[in-house]
C-alpha cells in the first residue's frame, strides 16, 4: 500500500489549486489508496486548512490521515499539544473535510509543554466522542510509543523514514510498531528533492532499477513497502503522481529487498574475532555537558581506546565504522562519548559490537539537567573568562542552551532490549564552591526599581527597598541585581540612588526560544559573578517575586527568598 502526502500542494509558494486536483486525482485514480493531511498545511496562519479543503473537493474516495496538534504563528510551526485546541482542531478538520468522522487522526507532534499522555487522552475522547475513527502519533520513538499505549490503542505511527533517514529502523520502532500491528506511514520517503537527486547519481540503485525496469524513485518506494510500511512521497506534477501510484503496486524479489538493506541499513565489513583478552565496548551516554568526558578519559586511562566525535569530527555513524575498524584491527577495549541520546543513535554501535562477537554496556551519566546548564557555563567561563553572547558561542563552538533543551526533549533512556548486556547510571555531583564570601542578588525590575518610559528621570526606586539592601551590605553580602532588557544608562541612576555598591547583571535578548545563557533562568550570569567576585552561591541568596526566579536560584545552586512574602533578613 501506497499513500501520497499532500503538504506541497499547499506550502509551495508556486502553488496552483487547479493544477494540485489534477495531481490528487491522478494519484487516485492510478491506485493510490491513502491522502496524507494536515490542518497547518498552508502558507501561513491566515489559511490554516487550505490543504483539507483542497482534498475535500474530490469527495471521499480514499482514506484520508489529517493530523492536529501544531498551531501557525505566521510561518512558523508550533507545537499545541493542549486537550481544548485538540478538540477544536479535529472538529474544524472533520467539518473542512465534509466527512461524519476522519479515518486517522495523528497528534503532529509532541508538545514539550505538555504531557504527552494529556495529548494522548484528549485524542481518545475525540475517538469515543465519534469525531475520529482511529487515533495515532506523529514524530515519536518508542519510549514515546509505550507511554501512548499506556493512555490508549494507538493504530498508526507517521516518522520520517528514508534511505538517508533510517532512525525508525535503527531505534526499534519499526520493529516495535509490527509486533503491535501498528501502521507506520514514512513521510519524506525520498530525503525530499535532494533525496531523489541523490538516489538518481546511486550506481548501486541504478543498477537494481534497471532490472526491474523502474526509477530509482519507485526502487525504493517498493522496498519501503516491502519494509512493512505505508510512504507517503510527494508530488506536485501528474506525472509524478502517477508514478507514485506504480510503485504502489510494485512487489520487489526477496533478493532485491536484501540487496537495498545491505546497501542502506548495513554497517561494516566481515567482523573479525580476535582471541585471548577479554573484550568489550562502552557506550557512555548524557546530555551535552553532563560529564562523560570525564568518565571517558577514566576508562581511556585503563587502557581502553576512545573514540569521541569532538576529536575526530564526522557523523555518529562515521564513528560507529570508525569502531567497526578498531574491532577489526584487534582492539580488545574501546569506550564512546558522546550524546547517544535515541536508540537510533546507539544502534550503529550495538549492531557492530555484536556482530564482532563483544559485549556492549552503556553507562548512562544521571546529571540533572540544572547541574549540566551549570557545566557548559563553567566550560564557556574556564576558557572565556565570561559569558558568551549568542554569535560568540556559534564561533566559539561552545554549547549552546539550544543544544541541551532538544536533548532533553529527544532523549530515550537506554535499556537492555536495545542489546545491552547492562546499562549503569553513575550520578554527578557538582564540586563545592570555591568563593568565600556570600551575596544577596536581586530580580531589580518592579522589585527594586520602577519606570514608566525606561529613562532615568522616570525612575522610582520601589519603597523599602534601599533600606533591606543596606542592612544586607551591612552584614557583609555583596549587592547585586538582576534585569531584562532595560537600558545600560539606567545603571548610574540607580547605584547613585541606593549609594551602595551594586553590580547590575543585565541580558538584553528577546523573549522566545532561548539562544544565549544570560536570561533566566540560565544561571550563566550569577556563575560569572560568583566567579568574578569569589562568591560561594551556596551559601548566597537570590530574592525575586515570580516562579521562574525559583527554577533561576535553583540552578544557580542558591537560596530563594520569595519577595511576595516580604524581603529576607541577612
Amino acid at each position: 500500500m501506497i499513500g501520497l502526502g499532500c503538504m506541497r500542494l499547499s506550502t509551495d509558494p508556486a502553488r496552483d489549486d487547479a493544477r494540485s486536483l489534477e495531481v490528487l486525482a491522478a494519484a487516485i485514480d492510478g491506485g493510490v489508496a491513502l491522502l496524507d493531511t494536515a490542518d497547518v498545511y498552508a502558507l501561513d496562519d491566515s489559511e490554516i486548512g487550505h490543504n483539507e479543503s483542497l482534498i475535500a473537493k474530490l469527495g471521499k474516495r480514499v482514506e484520508i490521515v489529517t493530523k492536529g496538534g501544531l498551531a501557525r504563528d505566521g510561518e512558523a510551526w508550533i507545537p499545541s499539544g493542549r486537550a481544548k485546541h485538540l478538540g477544536g482542531a479535529a472538529r474544524a478538520s472533520r467539518d473542512r473535510l465534509g466527512v461524519d468522522v476522519i479515518d486517522l487522526y495523528l497528534l503532529h507532534a509532541v508538545d514539550p509543554r505538555v504531557p504527552l499522555a494529556t495529548s494522548v487522552r484528549a485524542l481518545a475522547k475525540l475517538r469515543d466522542a465519534g469525531i475520529v475513527r482511529a487515533v495515532g502519533l506523529s514524530n515519536v520513538g518508542v519510549h514515546q510509543l509505550e507511554q501512548a499505549l499506556e493512555v490508549c490503542p494507538i493504530a498508526a505511527v507517521e516518522v520520517e523514514l528514508s534511505p538517508y533517514k533510517l532512525d525508525a529502523i535503527r531505534g526499534g520502532l519499526l520493529r516495535a510498531c509490527s509486533e503491535r500491528g501498528i501502521r507506520v506511514l514514512a513521510h519524506r520517503p525520498l530525503g525530499g528533492p535532494a533525496g531523489v537527486k541523490r538516489l538518481g547519481r546511486d550506481k548501486r540503485v541504478r543498477e537494481l532499477a534497471e532490472t526491474l525496469d523502474v526509477t530509482p524513485a519507485e526502487l525504493v518506494l517498493g522496498w519501503l513497502q516491502a519494509l512493512g510500511t505505508i510512504p507517503l512521497p510527494g508530488a506536485t506534477r501528474v506525472e509524478t503522481a502517477r508514478s507514485v501510484a506504480r510503485a504502489g503496486s510494485l512487489v520487489l524479489p526477496d533478493e532485491i529487498v536484501r540487496a537495498l538493506d545491505e546497501h542502506f541499513v548495513s554497517i561494516g565489513g566481515a567482523a573479525v574475532t580476535a582471541s585471548g583478552e577479554a573484550r568489550e565496548v562502552v557506550v557512555i551516554a548524557g546530555m551535552p555537558a553532563a560529564g562523560k568526558s570525564t568518565l571517558a578519559a577514566d576508562y581511556e586511562a585503563r587502557g581502553y581506546v576512545r573514540l569521541n566525535r569532538d576529536d575526530r569530527g564526522g557523523t555518529l555513524l562515521e564513528l560507529a565504522k570508525a569502531l567497526d575498524r578498531e574491532l577489526s584491527a584487534g582492539a580488545a577495549k574501546v569506550v564512546l562519548d558522546n550524546t547517544y541520546g535515541t536508540r537510533a543513535s546507539r544502534q550503529p554501535v550495538i549492531a557492530i559490537a555484536n556482530r564482532h562477537g563483544v559485549p556492549v554496556k552503556c553507562v548512562a551519566c544521571a546529571t540533572s539537567f540544572d547541574d549540566a546548564q551549570a557545566n557548559a557555563i563553567s566550560r564557556m567561563l574556564d576558557l572565556h573568562g565570561r559569558v558568551l553572547m549568542p554569535e560568540e558561542l556559534r564561533q566559539a563552538r561552545m554549547i549552546a542552551p539550544n543544544a541541551q533543551f532538544k536533548y532533553r526533549r529527544l532523549y530515550e533512556p537506554p535499556r537492555t532490549d536495545e542489546g545491552f548486556t547492562s546499562v549503569d547510571e553513575v550520578p554527578f555531583a557538582r564540586k563545592p564552591s570555591s568563593g568565600t564570601q556570600r551575596a544577596l542578588v536581586v530580580h531589580l525590575d518592579t522589585n527594586v526599581w520602577r519606570t514608566r518610559s525606561g529613562a532615568p528621570a522616570d525612575q522610582r526606586l520601589v519603597d523599602g527597598a534601599r533600606e533591606r539592601l543596606a542592612a544586607f551590605h551591612a552584614a557583609g553580602y555583596v549587592l547585586a541585581g538582576t534585569t531584562w532588557m532595560t537600558s545600560p544608562s539606567l545603571d548610574s541612576w540607580l547605584v547613585d540612588a541606593l549609594a551602595l555598591p551594586l553590580t547590575i547583571l543585565r541580558c538584553s535578548h528577546p523573549g522566545g526560544p532561548p539562544i544565549c545563557w544570560c536570561r533566566k533562568p540560565m544561571p550563566g550570569l550569577l556563575l560569572e559573578l560568583a566567579r568574578a567576585q569569589s562568591i560561594d552561591l551556596s551559601r548566597s541568596i537570590y530574592a525575586g517575586a515570580l516562579p521562574i526566579d525559583r527554577t533561576y536560584a535553583k540552578r544557580a545552586g542558591m537560596q530563594f527568598a520569595d519577595l511576595t512574602a516580604g524581603w529576607p533578613e541577612p
